[in-house]
Parts: C-alpha cells; sequence; structure tokens
C-alpha cells in the first residue's frame, strides 16, 4: 500500500478522535464514502491512521440514481476501497429519491442496515466544519434555537449500538480538497451539487459566498464555532431540564405542574418541550408558547388543538393532556 508522511490533518484529526473519545480501539467502522473529496479525505485519513487505532474499515458507496455517471462513480469509489485493500459495498436506491430529506433519511437507514449486518459500531461520514456552517444558517432561517444551532454534532445514535460520527468537524472544504490534492486522489464531482434548486445548494453556492465577500472572508469558520458552543450550551442545558421536567412531570395523566413558572424562562420551555415530545413525540415553538401561556389562568382554559385533536388543559394546578 502506498504511504507518505503524514501530514498536519493527520494529528489534528487525530486529536479530535482522542480528545473527544470519537472511536475505540479495534471498533469495526463503516466508511461512507460518495467520491467527493471530503468523504475520500475522510476515508484515506482513517486508512493511514488505522493502524494507530487497530479499526476494522469497509467502505459504503451509496447510489441515489440522480446522477447519470453515478455508475462510473461508484465504480471510482471501488477502485480506491480496493487501492486501500478494504471491502467494498454498493448500495443503489430502487427509485431515486424525490427530496434532500428523503434521501438524506434513505441514506442514514440503509447505512445502518449495512453496519448491523457487518457487526460494526459506528458509520463515519465526510461532513466538515464547512458543513457544520451551512447547517448553522439553513437552521436558523427556520426558527431553531440552541439545538438546531448546535446540530450537525460529532458523534449522535442511528440505531441502539450503532452511532455516526464525524471526525472531520474542525477541517474545512478548503483543507480536504488540498489533501486529496496531495495525496493524488480521484475526486468524482457531483453534478448535482451545482443545482441551485436545492436549498442546501443555494447556502453553499450563493449564499455563503455573499456572506464571505461582504461581510467576514471566515464565516465559515466562525459559525461553525458558534455550533460547537451552542452545542455544548445545549447539551448542558438538556440535563438540567430533564431534571426539572422529572419535577414538575406526572404520567397520570400526563401533566405538568403549572408552578413551572419558577423556572426562568429558558428552562420552561424546554421542560414544556419534554413534556409534548412525550405525550405527541415533538413539539414547535409555537406549540410550547400554547401550553406555557396556560400557566396562571382559569380552570379549563386549553389550547388550541396540537395533534390530531388534542391539546392541554388546567386543571387544579396541573397543565393537563387532554
Amino acid at each position: 500500500m502506498y504511504h507518505t508522511p503524514f501530514l498536519a490533518l493527520h494529528g489534528a484529526v487525530l486529536q479530535e478522535i482522542v480528545q473527544r473519545r470519537l472511536l475505540n480501539q479495534g471498533q469495526c467502522l463503516l466508511l461512507a464514502i460518495s467520491g467527493g473529496q471530503d468523504s475520500l479525505c475522510l476515508g484515506q485519513l482513517l486508512v493511514d491512521l488505522q493502524r494507530r487505532g487497530d479499526w476494522q474499515l469497509t467502505v459504503a458507496h451509496l447510489d441515489h440514481r440522480w446522477r447519470t455517471d453515478s455508475d462510473q462513480a461508484a465504480q471510482t469509489v471501488a477502485a480506491v476501497a480496493a487501492s486501500w485493500g478494504l471491502p467494498f459495498h454498493l448500495i443503489v436506491a430502487e427509485t431515486p429519491p424525490p427530496t434532500e430529506a428523503s434521501a438524506r433519511a434513505w441514506r442514514y437507514s440503509r447505512l445502518a442496515r449495512l453496519a448491523q449486518d457487518l457487526s460494526a459500531t459506528a458509520v463515519l461520514t465526510g461532513h466538515t466544519a464547512t458543513d457544520r456552517a451551512e447547517t448553522v444558517l439553513f437552521n436558523l432561517m427556520r426558527g431553531a434555537g440552541l439545538s438546531g444551532t448546535g446540530s450537525l454534532d460529532w458523534r449522535r445514535t442511528l440505531v441502539p449500538g450503532l452511532d455516526l460520527v464525524r471526525p472531520l468537524l474542525t477541517v474545512s472544504r478548503e483543507q480536504t480538497a488540498a489533501f486529496c490534492q496531495a495525496r493524488d486522489l480521484p475526486v468524482t464531482p457531483d453534478p448535482t451539487n451545482e443545482d441551485v434548486s436545492f436549498s442546501r445548494n443555494r447556502l453553499r453556492q450563493v449564499v455563503l459566498p455573499y456572506l464571505r465577500d461582504h461581510f467576514n472572508p471566515q464565516v465559515s469558520r466562525h459559525l461553525a464555532q458558534a455550533a460547537e458552543i451552542a452545542g455544548a450550551e445545549d447539551d448542558y442545558l438538556t440535563l438540567i431540564s430533564l431534571e426539572h421536567f422529572a419535577r414538575f412531570y406526572r404520567a397520570e395523566p400526563p401533566s405538568l405542574n403549572a408552578q413551572l413558572d419558577q423556572l426562568p424562562v429558558a428552562l420552561q420551555r424546554r421542560v414544556v418541550r419534554h413534556f409534548l415530545q412525550t405525550c405527541q413525540s415533538s413539539g414547535d415553538f409555537s406549540q410550547v408558547e400554547q401550553v406555557r401561556a396556560l400557566v396562571g389562568q382559569a380552570e379549563g382554559t386549553r389550547t388550541a388543538s396540537l395533534h390530531r385533536g388534542q391539546g392541554v388543559v388546567v386543571r387544579r394546578g396541573w397543565l393537563v393532556w387532554l
């Protein structure tokens, strides 16, 4: 296998893996490789660092059937996997997913299924600091709070016993491009990434370049930094709010003690959101505010319909789910 001396990027990524405890020694890992610069950079880094972690690596390539050259892209990734000496799995969609969201759901469900078949305990993707910046902007424009701002985290659970791990979240797209060039990796550009009819592409191709040119040349790095800060603060507030939720909640019937107004507004909202997630699986900002507005109201006051005609009503000092 071809080796070159380790670059600075090797040390930086290894440091994140170790300090954040993203991976364990001897772990079986599934690498999601699209053939773009970010995923190829991820794959090469993990191959180069493989002996450090004693990892068992497998490559997966997913074909949405959106591209006319998807067969060629799959063949290129298969050849790269062979050059790395790694097993290769190709997953092709039976029908092309109609939207970005459905494509993402399909990818993760199929990666999870394959990982479980292989007894892998983590799926690795090549999301970068640039992707993180795009996600921050995308979620802020949809009215997200800290949870949305801090999303695209280093690790999350896909299914029990299987994590999604993103080791490149401090690495920029410029760095992955330079690494691929230095290692002579056969990057396969995805023409669908240039299609600005997709909202994510408009952010990448239009909005972020405008912000860089007219507001802050380091906007991507700073937005990624904001996501890192928000993620840590969100984790802390989630822990605290769950403790308060346990204090104010009763299960039969599902209710919250109206004395939750003793809490700061930020914690009130989080406690109410936990309540709604318990009762109806989700709770957006407007629904949370409807429930909070019941505190101090007269007996029998209720919200508008929240979920399939259900709602919350004031009864004897409790906010009761109906």
